[in-house]
Parts: structure tokens; sequence; C-alpha cells
């Protein structure tokens, strides 16, 4: 295993400029010869169609280049709230990350979701404050949103130089030396210090100092010793502190005039972890139960993690992050998740939506296979004779639904076969066929999401499908512990069926969501062998067993007891057993319905700020706070996802234009009883 290999994810807001990022690393490492542009859809990691269409990025993309002696995978993300699920994914089989900042907007809503999926993974940060060539732009008012609004303690690494035309270059704090772009190489020059920034950045130095030697005891011993710390010396306290996840270094530049981008890729190199770096890999082995570890080293047995498929002109591509061991075309592996064999037929490195074949993949890379049959996301592919299930990720709850249908009659079956392939390829979208009507529901994280899985239908499909109007997925949960025990007898003549189940039901902690299943039977109760009917039928009761059929958000349920027949016995029985078990017990929960809750936050001028306090307000909106930014204020609210349908042209109307905003999910929140029993009747 070499420690020059990278895995890095690029993440941010919307429009903080994350692909005109990637764009110049990959010109400046030589990958590419010309820079793409996202506003003329020429961009490398933004190839499908959709993507130049509406000018973001939609799925995740990866692509590999070289810096010094690195070899380094970089995956863009997209920005929007509506793709979380690429964003959660990428996290989950990348090493680091790199947060880009606007340097005008500094922290958005966004940006503090993707930072909270990073940390609950563990994953070490840089952050490139960008766009330092903007209007507006302020370095030390990003890093103390970084601080304030995200809970990190940034390590300021540079300080920007201005020019006669404005953004100039970087000082570099820790070779304390000035950086010089002059727009026709990418390259920088470098300098000494301007006369009137160097009392500034020897103040910037000395802080810079204070905080690595508060986190390490090498930097602390020299620093109270007043020994010279050499560059070679701060690197490595960097490095170590970064790793550890205690400082997240922060530099800054823009990229779309590729001021600062060769900085960032030193810093890529010098600070961000290879994956000898990371923790050991945990799993669970699934024939025992019992924990299991794998280090990334190729001797160890074979252990991968799939992290999305999708469909392509090469075939069916199943996205792997290899863990540990290695692996080659034609090797027979275990879906360990599945307990299922399958075959690696292809192994690609992926360039955006190119390909390069390649004969092995070893511990660390992540990598294409062509040739699975049965995978879905959050699979464990694995050693045959030692097979590991590793964790998977988080998939968000859809917040919105809507009818959809073919324009044309006899697309029905291709339309179900498209929606299929593309909820295997994005697990936050759902597809659902309502039990009464016979219409088919598309549930995803946003209008937009449902746009573009629209739009999806017919460019890569040829499925040409109208959408009905958005509605709000509601869920019900539980709002106090119940017991339940029900006892299904059913004779016919012929075999019967007998099964008894008593469970009780408890609710999960605010944010839990889907089953947690407990059996605490003892003495054989109920046969091993029918456990998993139990479970499965929990499992299904949770998609409609809420009030008026809607789904149940999350639920704990425990297996107290049980009977059963050693002949009318059977999985269908315990099956049915559980269900009326469910209905039941559920009942007597009180439950009650969930109405998702969005963050939305407003930036406005002054003199529009009450009107749209009071619009917020009319939308049963809480307002969490206003801050006062350059030109104007910041409006942080919560508001329920039912209110927000076409709140842009409300904005757009209160602030003649002037006014924008962001929204991300935030939470689910009982409605109130009004509006659910309303709900409720009409389902």
């Amino acid at each position: 295993m070499t420690r020059t290999l990278r895995n890095i994810g690029i993440m941010a807001h919307v429009d903080a400029g994350k692909t005109t990022l990637t764009e110049r690393i990959l010109l400046d490492t030589g990958k590419i010869h010309q820079a793409g542009d996202v506003h003329t859809g020429n961009t490398e990691t933004d190839s499908h169609a959709l993507e130049k269409k509406h000018g973001i990025t939609i799925s995740a993309a990866a692509i590999s280049c070289e810096w010094r002696d690195a070899f380094i995978t970089i995956i863009d993300t997209p920005g929007h709230v509506d793709f979380q699920i690429e964003v959660e994914r990428s996290l989950r089989v990348l090493d680091g990350a790199i947060a880009v900042f606007s340097a005008v907007s500094g922290v958005e809503p966004q940006s503090e979701t993707v930072w909270r999926q990073a940390d609950r993974l563990g994953v070490p940060r840089l952050c490139f404050v960008n766009k330092m060539d903007q209007v507006g732009a302020d370095l030390q008012r990003t890093v103390e949103m970084i601080a304030d609004r995200l809970g990190a303690t940034p390590l300021v690494l540079q300080l920007p130089l201005r020019g006669e035309d404005g953004f100039a270059g970087v000082v570099d704090l820790v070779a304390m030396k000035a950086l010089y772009w002059d727009g026709a190489q990418p390259q920088p020059s470098a300098g000494a210090i301007p006369e009137e920034l160097r009392s500034a950045a020897e103040r910037q130095r000395q802080r810079l100092l204070e905080t690595l030697a508060d986190q390490d005891a090498a930097i602390m011993a020299a620093y109270v010793g007043g020994e010279t710390i050499s560059a070679a010396d701060l690197k490595a306290a960097i490095r170590r502190a970064c790793l550890a996840g205690r400082l997240t270094p922060v530099l800054c530049g823009s990229a779309y005039r590729n001021v600062g981008v060769h900085p960032l890729l030193d810093a890529i190199v010098d600070y961000a972890p290879g994956p000898e770096d990371r923790p050991a890999v945990a799993g669970l082995d699934p024939r025992s139960g019992a924990a299991e570890h794998r280090l990334p080293r190729a001797d160890q047995p074979f252990a991968a993690l799939v992290s999305k498929v999708q469909a392509s002109r090469f075939g069916t591509l199943a996205f792997v992050r290899v863990y540990a061991g290695r692996v080659t075309a034609g090797t027979s592996v275990t879906n360990a998740t599945s307990d299922r064999t399958e075959r690696i037929g292809r192994l690609l490195r992926m360039q955006a939506d190119a390909q390069i074949e390649i004969d092995e993949a070893r511990a660390g890379d992540v990598v294409a296979v062509v040739g699975l049959k049965s995978v879905v996301a959050g699979d464990t592919l694995s050693d045959p004779a030692h097979p590991i299930v590793l964790d998977g990720f988080v998939i968000p709850e859809p917040v919105i639904e809507a009818v959809v249908e073919p324009r044309l009659g006899q697309d029905q079956e291709r339309l179900g076969q498209a929606l299929a392939l593309m909820a295997r390829s994005d697990p936050s979208l759902r597809v659902v066929v309502d039990a009464d009507s016979g219409q088919t529901l598309l549930r995803g994280m946003g209008e937009l999401h449902l746009q573009i899985a629209v739009e999806r239908l017919k460019e890569d499909y040829n499925v040409d499908a109208v959408i009905g109007a958005p509605e709000v997925a509601y869920r019900a949960a539980a709002s106090r512990p119940s017991e339940v025990d029900h006892t299904l007898r059913k004779q016919s003549g012929g075999p019967g069926q007998m099964a008894r189940v008593r469970l009780a039901f408890a609710p999960l902690e605010e944010g839990g969501e889907g089953l947690v299943f407990v059996d605490e039977t003892v003495g054989g109760a109920i046969p091993r062998e029918f456990i998993p009917s139990i479970e499965k039928a929990l499992r299904q009761s949770l998609r409609d067993g809420g009030p008026g059929g809607y789904p149940v958000l999350g639920q704990q349920v425990t297996l107290l007891d049980g009977a059963f027949h050693q002949k009318d016995s059977s999985g269908l029985a315990f099956e049915l057993a559980t269900r009326e078990a469910f209905r039941i017990g559920f009942e007597r929960a009180a439950p009650i319905l969930l109405e998702p809750v969005m963050r939305v936050v407003v930036t406005t001028p002054e003199d529009y700020l009450g009107g749209i306090i009071g619009d917020l307000q009319s939308r049963r909106g809480r307002i969490v706070a206003t801050e006062p930014i350059p030109r104007g204020q910041e409006v942080i609210a919560e508001v329920p996802l039912a209110r927000l349908f076409n709140y842009v042209s409300a904005l757009r109307s209160l602030s003649q234009g002037r006014a924008v905003h962001a929204m991300a999910f935030s939470r689910y929140a009982p409605a109130p009883i009004g509006v659910a029993e309303k709900l409720i009747a009409t389902a």
C-alpha cells in the first residue's frame, strides 16, 4: 500500500464552484488541456445531458489525476439538497473531502448539511474559500462562519493578496512567502510578502502556531521552548491534526481564474488522509454475527462496499470502494449482504463518463465493476471464505410525491421497468403503486428531484411521461408505548393456519427512522425459522400501516412471546398474524401524523425584511434567527414543506426579485391536529 493514494470528495452548497474547481484541478494536473465551463455545458464531470441543460451536478462523478507523487481520485458531488444521497454515499467510501465555500456567501444551508454528513461519517476535511475575486469576498467572515455554524476549528493557512486588478494571489503562512498568479499560467510565482501585509501575516502566523500548539505536543514543546519551527514540522503537525479531525485547514482562491489551485493540490497531498490513515473498516460476520475488522491492506481478505449501481452504455455498473484485499477480473466473490455469489466481469477506472479498463483493484481503490447481476447500493462484496457485511449509508426518507403516468398507454410496462432501474440507482427515489387507484407514485427529496427523474425517463429510457402536482409525503409515528397479544387461527378443512405473537411497541427517539426489531423470545416459543417472517411483516407494515395508510417513519417493536402449532404454523401464518398485530398495536400507540419541516434561509436587502418575515410566519414558519450580512439580512426559519410550494414566486414578488432563498430538509414534526384530521379523512 502506498501512502500517496488520495480519495477525495468535493462538497458544497449549489453554485459555490465545486465543478469549476474540479475542472481547474484536472487542467493543472494535465488530465485535460482546456477547462470546461458549467454555463456552456462542457465540463468533464457534468457529462449527462440533463446536467448540461440545468447547469447543475445531478450525479456524483469520479475522475482521477496525479499530482507530485500522489494518485488522486476526485468525486464531484451535487450541491443541491434534492440529491443529498449522492453526497452521502460518496462520503461513505471516500477518505477525505474538500469543503468549498463562496467567499461572498460564506456558509450556506447545504454547506451545513453536507458538513454534518461528513461529521457523522468521520471524514477529515480541507476548506477552500472560493470566489475571492468577487465583490464582497471576505475570508475572515467565512472563517468565522465555519467556526460558528459548523462547530469546526479552522486553521487559516493563507491570506489573500490584493493587486491592481483585485485578487492577485495568496500569502502562504506555512512557508511565509507570497504567491502570485499573472493569469497566463496556472502555476504561481513566489516572492516576498508585501511590506503592507507583513504585520498582518506575522499576526496570523502567530495565531496558526498557537492553534497548532493547543492540539500538538511537539509544536507546543517547540513553541514554549522558543525553538524555530520549520515549515516541514508545521506541515507534519497540520497533517496530524487534520487526520484526527481536531483542526480543519483553510485555503483560499478563485477557481474560475485558476488562482490558488496549485496550493490546494499540494494541501491534498500534504494533509489529506490516504486509505492507510483511516481506521480499519468494521463489519459483521453474516454467519455468526460476530464483529469483524479489515485493515486497508492488499494482504487482507477481500472486502468492498457497493456505493452505487447505474445503467450505462458499458452495461450495468456497480461503483465499489475496495477496503481490503485485492480482486481481479473473472474472480468470484460473495455478496455477503444477500448471500449470493457474483462474478467480477470487468474492472474499470471511471473518468466521468469515460472508462479505463484495469486488471486489478486493491485496497483503497474506488472503481466500477461490470458483470454483477443482483447487487444494490449498500451491499458488501467479500472473499467467499471470509464473508463480512460492512455498514452501508443513511438513505434519506422522501418528503414529496407525485403521480407519474406515461403519455401513451402502451408505455405503462416500459415506465415501470425504467422507474425500477432508476430507483435501483437512486435509493432516495421511491416508486409505489397505490393499492386503491393503481396509480404509480414517485417519491423523492424535492420538486427538482422529481422533475429530473421524469426528464431522465425521456432522455435515458425513451419513455415520455407526465407528472402530477407534487404532494407532501407525510409520515406517521407512535406517540406512546403499547402492547398486543394476537393469535391467528384459521381452519378450512385442510391444513390450517396458526400463529401467536406478543409484541411491544415503543416510539423511537426524535430523528429515528425505520424498524428497530428486538427478539426477546426464549425457550423456543417461536421456532427460529419463523422470526424472519415476523420481521418481514413488520417492515411491510411500516410502509402503509399508519392512519390513512400513511407510511410509519420509525418504530421499535419487541417480540416478547408467541406460540406455534407443529402442523398448522408457517412463515405465511406468522406474517399474517404480525400484520394484524401491528395494526392493533399501532392504533393503541396513539399514532400522530408527521409533516416534513424545511430549514429555509432567505437573503434579502434590509428594505424587504419585515414583509419576508411576515410571509414566512403566515406559512406556519418559525423564525430561528435573523443575522446582518453585507448589503442585507439573512433570515433563518423552519417552515412546513406543505406551505412552501410556489415560494419562489412569492419571494420574488415580495422583494422585487432581489431576495434569494435556499432550503433543506430539517426534520419531521407533528402536523397540527386540524391538518392531520383532514388528511386522514381524505386519504
